[in-house]
Formats: structure tokens, C-alpha cells, sequence
């Protein structure tokens, strides 16, 4: 039924995917950006299905996953992590990737729907501790389209990588404009 919902979402609002999705790779990272609108989550959902990787999970602090709510978290792929941990974010999702035979974790590297000046690197070094891609996947709401970067892993130089990535997002819309990643560009 949520398929159905997730199909019809898709198609209703126009959507389409633009790009080649790396499913050679059982295991990456998942930079989606912008996040800009709590609408970016039905938009993800959609483009998850349509890309016909419905095991594609994400985060959630592991306080939402009590009861009723955490039964339906995980059933939509949530997972849930320990902010306050010894082991942080980081290893936590490490753990993870590495317990997984297949393991996608899609991320909003912003952190936050709010305007940011950098990205947070969480993601960056989940990937790279766990020796897995990262893919960027971007919303861009002004042509409708889910656009999905060519797969890297992270190197040595990280200021680097994250340039190549602010590359990617730079020039993509956002729901809400004056949120989104637009204004970094060099």
C-alpha cells in the first residue's frame, strides 16, 4: 500500500530521476541535499522507491523508536543510534555498515533544514571509516528532479572532497530557495 502511495506521490508531483544509480555497490552513503523542508522526506521516500531500493535506510535518534512510532520508523527503514553514546554517531553507523551484507544509509549532510554555511562531515566520515561510496543525490524542485552524482570514496584529502561534493549541490534549488546550498558556491 505505501508503494502505491510512494508510486502514485511520484507521479502526481511530477517527479523524475536523473542519472545512473551505482547498484553495483552493496554498500554507500547517501548525501541527499538540500534538506530544506520537512517535504524533502515524502520526496525521499518517492525517489527511494522509484530507484527500486527500498532497502535504502535512514537515521534517527533512538528516542522516536519507543512504541507504536518505533514499529513504523523501521518499517520505513529506520535505524535507530545513540547521540549520547561512548561510541559515537560515527562508530555507531560504522558498526553497522560493517555487521551488513547490504547497507545503504542515505544522510542530509547539512544536518538541519536551516541554512548552513558548511556541511557536516558525519557523513563523510562514516564513509570513509567504513571503506564505503558516497553518492550524492540532490532535490532539485525547480525542474523535478531527483539528480543522483557519480559514486566516490572518500581520499586523502578531505577539504578536497567535500569541494567536489559542495560542487555537486551548489547548483540545485531547494523547496525552500533561500535555504539551500546555492549561496557556497565559489
Amino acid at each position: 500500500m505505501l508503494r502505491m502511495f510512494l508510486n502514485w506521490y511520484w507521479k502526481f508531483y511530477g517527479w523524475k530521476l536523473s542519472g545512473s544509480f551505482p547498484y553495483r555497490y552493496k554498500k554507500m552513503v547517501l548525501a541527499v541535499a538540500p534538506h530544506t523542508h520537512w517535504v524533502d522526506v515524502m520526496v525521499g521516500f518517492a525517489a527511494r522507491n522509484a530507484m527500486k531500493i527500498p532497502h535504502a535506510k535512514f537515521l534517527g535518534k533512538k528516542e522516536l523508536f519507543v512504541g507504536p512510532l518505533g514499529w513504523l520508523l523501521r518499517a520505513m527503514g529506520g535505524v535507530p543510534v545513540d547521540r549520547f553514546s561512548k561510541q559515537g554517531t560515527v562508530d555507531q553507523v560504522v558498526e553497522l555498515f560493517n555487521s551488513n551484507e547490504n547497507f545503504m544509509l542515505g544522510l542530509a549532510p547539512e544536518g538541519t533544514r536551516k541554512r548552513v554555511n558548511t556541511l557536516r562531515t558525519g557523513f563523510y566520515h562514516i564513509a570513509k571509516k567504513a571503506g564505503v561510496p558516497i553518492v550524492p543525490i540532490g532535490f532539485d524542485y525547480e525542474n523535478k528532479q531527483v539528480l543522483i552524482g557519480d559514486p566516490f570514496f572518500p581520499g586523502a584529502d578531505e577539504a578536497a572532497d567535500l569541494e567536489k561534493i559542495m560542487q555537486f549541490y551548489t547548483g540545485i534549488k531547494g523547496k525552500r530557495p533561500e535555504l539551500d546550498l546555492r549561496h557556497l558556491k565559489k
